[in-house]
C-alpha cells in the first residue's frame, strides 16, 4: 500500500509541475500577444503623428492673399496644434498605461484600455486626415482645377470650331449659341481673375459651372441642327402634304372625320412653335423626343389615308357583289314563297322544312334592312370606309350563311327543277367569281403571275365545263351535277383565294418597298435588301420579296409588316 501511495503522490507531482510549467508558457505568451498589440498601437500612432500637415501648411502661408484663406489658414494651425499638443500626447499616456497593464497581468483593464487607446487613435487619424485634405484642397487646387480647365477649353474649342464649320445649319438659332459662347469664354476669365486671387471656394463654383455649359453646349451643338430641320422643315412639310391629301380624299367622298385631323394638326404647329421658343433659348429638354413623336404621328396619317383608300376599294368591290347575291337570294325566296302553295299540293311538306323557310324569309329581311343602313350611312358620309368594310364584310359572311341555310331547306324539298335552277345560279356565280378573279389579277398588272394561278384556272374552267355538260343532259343527274358544282364552286373559290393571296402578297411587298424607299439613302442594309427584294419581286417570288423586305426595314421598324397587314386587312 505504501508503495501505491508513493506512486499517486509522485504522479501528482508531476501534474502539478507540468501544469506550473505549461500556465508560466501561457502567461508568457499571453504577454507577448498583448506586447505586440501595444506595439501595433505605437505603429499607427507613429502614423498619424508623421503625416505631412506642418509641410502643406507651410505651402499655404506663401499664397494668402485674402481674408478668408487667412482665416482658413488660422483655424487649421490651431487644430494641428491641439493634434500636437493635446491628442498624441494623451495616447501616448494610454500606450504607457497599457504598458504597465501588461506588466501587472492585469488583462481584464488591459482589453478595456486597449479599446478606448484604439478608439482614440482612429479619431486622431480621422480628424488629421480631414485636417490634410483641406489644407490640400488649397496647395493643390491650382494645378488641379488648371488641368480641369485646360481639357474643358479643348473641348469648348472644338465645339467653337464644329459650330463655326456648319453655323448655315443653324438657322436663327446660331445667335443664342454664339451668345452662349460668348458667356462660356467669360467664365474662363472670371476662373483666372479668382485663381490669381487664390479665391479657392469661388474656383470650385466657376469649374463647376463651365463643365456644366460645355456638356450643355455639346448636345446644343449636337442636336440643334435635326431640331431645325424637324420643325422648320420637315414636319411642316408633312403638314402641308397632309392638308393637300385631306382636301382631295374630302372631294372624292372619303369621311376622314374621326381622324380629327384639322384639330390635330393645329395642335401639332403650336407645340412645333412652342418647342422652336425653347430651342431659342437653347433649351432642349424633351425637344428631339417631341418632335419625333410628331413626326411619326404624322407620318401614320399617310397610313390611315392609305388604309381609307384600300378599304373603299375593297367596299366597293364587296357592295357590287354582296348586292347581287342579296337580289338573287331575294328573288329566289321571293320565288318559293309564291309557288309555295303549288308545292305543298304536289309534295308532303312537313312542319320542320316551313319552319325553316320562314325562318330563312325573317333572316333575309334583317339582311335586306342592315344593308339599306349601310347603303344610308355612304350617302351621309358619316361612317369611315375601314368601318364599312367591315360591316359589308359582315354582312357577305351572314348572306352566306342564309344561303347555306337555304340550301339544305330547297334539298329537303326535293324538287329537282329547283335544284336545276340553283345549279345554274351557282353556275353564274361561279361563272362571275372567275371573272372577278381573271378581272382582279389584270388590274393589278403583276409582273409575273405564278404557276400555280394557271393550273388552277385551268381546273376551274375544266370544272365548269363539266357543270355545263352535266345542265344539258337529258335527264339530267341531280346528284351527278350537285357534285359538279360543288367541285367548280371549290376550284374557283380556290383560284380566288389564291389570286387574293398572290395580290395581297404582292401588294405588302410593294407597300414595304415603298415605304423603306426613304431610308434607302441613310441605310445601306436597307438599300441592298430592298434591291433583293425588288429582284425577287419582278421575277413573282412576291412571298420571299415580302419575307426580304420586311427583314430590310425592321431594321428602323420592326413592327412595320403587322402595322400595314393590320390596315391591308381592315
Amino acid at each position: 500500500m505504501n508503495g501505491l501511495t508513493l506512486i499517486i503522490v509522485s504522479f501528482m507531482l508531476v501534474l502539478i509541475v507540468v501544469a506550473v510549467i505549461s500556465l508560466y508558457f501561457i502567461r508568457k505568451i499571453e504577454a507577448k500577444k498583448y506586447k505586440e498589440m501595444i506595439k501595433q498601437l505605437d505603429i499607427r500612432r507613429n502614423l498619424v503623428a508623421s503625416m505631412p500637415i506642418d509641410a502643406e501648411l507651410s505651402k499655404v502661408e506663401p499664397i494668402i492673399k485674402s481674408d478668408k484663406i487667412e482665416e482658413k489658414f488660422k483655424g487649421w494651425a490651431d487644430n494641428l496644434e491641439v493634434i500636437k499638443n493635446e491628442k498624441l500626447p494623451l495616447i501616448d499616456d494610454m500606450l504607457i498605461e497599457l504598458d504597465l497593464y501588461v506588466e501587472k497581468k492585469d488583462y481584464k483593464n488591459f482589453i478595456y484600455r486597449i479599446a478606448k487607446t484604439e478608439m482614440e487613435i482612429y479619431k486622431v487619424r480621422e480628424s488629421s486626415d480631414h485636417l490634410l485634405d483641406e489644407i490640400k484642397e488649397i496647395t493643390l487646387s491650382e494645378e488641379k482645377y488648371r488641368n480641369i480647365v485646360i481639357k474643358l477649353k479643348t473641348k469648348f474649342r472644338k465645339l467653337n470650331k464644329d459650330f463655326q464649320d456648319h453655323k448655315g445649319m443653324y438657322d436663327e438659332i446660331q445667335d443664342a449659341i454664339s451668345l452662349q459662347f460668348e458667356n462660356i469664354e467669360k467664365r474662363f476669365l472670371d476662373f483666372e481673375k479668382v485663381m490669381e486671387n487664390n479665391e479657392y471656394s469661388e474656383v470650385v463654383k466657376i469649374v463647376k459651372a463651365l463643365d456644366t455649359m460645355i456638356d450643355h453646349m455639346n448636345v446644343v451643338i449636337e442636336e440643334v441642327p435635326d431640331l431645325v430641320l424637324l420643325s422648320k422643315q420637315l414636319i411642316p412639310n408633312r403638314v402641308k402634304e397632309i392638308k393637300s391629301v385631306v382636301e382631295q380624299m374630302e372631294k372624292d367622298g372619303f369621311p376622314i372625320e374621326y381622324l380629327n385631323i384639322d384639330y390635330n394638326l393645329e395642335e401639332t404647329e403650336k407645340n412645333v412653335n412652342t418647342i422652336l421658343d425653347k430651342i431659342r433659348v437653347l433649351n432642349l429638354e424633351d425637344s428631339m423626343f417631341e418632335l419625333k413623336t410628331m413626326l411619326e404621328y404624322l407620318d401614320s396619317l399617310f397610313v390611315d389615308f392609305e388604309k381609307e383608300r384600300l378599304s373603299r376599294k375593297v367596299y366597293e368591290e364587296m357592295e357590287k357583289d354582296f348586292s347581287k347575291k342579296l337580289e338573287k337570294t331575294n328573288n329566289v325566296v321571293k320565288d318559293i314563297f309564291d309557288k309555295l302553295d303549288d308545292i305543298k299540293n304536289s309534295y308532303d311538306l312537313d312542319e320542320e322544312d316551313l319552319k325553316n323557310l320562314n325562318e330563312v324569309k325573317k333572316v333575309l329581311i334583317v339582311i335586306n334592312d342592315d344593308y339599306k343602313k349601310i347603303v344610308g350611312k355612304v350617302n351621309s358620309l358619316s361612317t369611315p370606309y375601314s368601318v364599312l368594310h367591315k360591316d359589308i364584310e359582315d354582312l357577305t359572311v351572314r348572306l352566306s350563311k342564309l344561303e347555306d341555310d337555304l340550301d339544305i331547306t330547297l334539298k329537303s324539298l326535293g324538287n329537282m327543277y329547283d335544284d336545276e335552277q340553283r345549279a345554274r345560279e351557282q353556275l353564274e356565280e361561279i361563272q362571275l367569281f372567275l371573272k372577278q378573279s381573271k378581272n382582279k389579277i389584270r388590274t393589278y398588272k403583276l409582273p409575273i403571275i405564278t404557276d400555280n394561278y394557271f393550273v388552277q384556272l385551268s381546273e376551274a374552267n375544266d370544272a365548269i365545263l363539266e357543270v355545263i355538260k352535266e345542265l344539258e343532259k337529258k335527264p339530267i343527274v341531280i346528284e351527278t351535277l350537285n357534285t359538279r358544282v360543288d367541285t367548280a364552286r371549290d376550284l374557283v373559290l380556290k383560284l380566288y383565294n389564291t389570286t387574293n393571296e398572290m395580290i395581297k402578297t404582292a401588294q405588302l411587298a410593294e407597300m414595304i418597298i415603298v415605304y423603306g424607299n426613304r431610308y434607302r439613302a441613310y441605310y445601306d442594309d436597307i438599300d441592298v435588301g430592298l434591291s433583293d427584294a425588288e429582284s425577287k419581286f419582278y421575277k413573282g417570288n412576291y412571298k420571299r420579296a415580302l419575307d426580304i423586305a420586311i427583314k430590310a426595314t425592321s431594321i428602323i421598324d420592326k413592327d412595320i409588316y403587322s402595322k400595314l397587314l393590320a390596315g391591308y386587312d381592315k
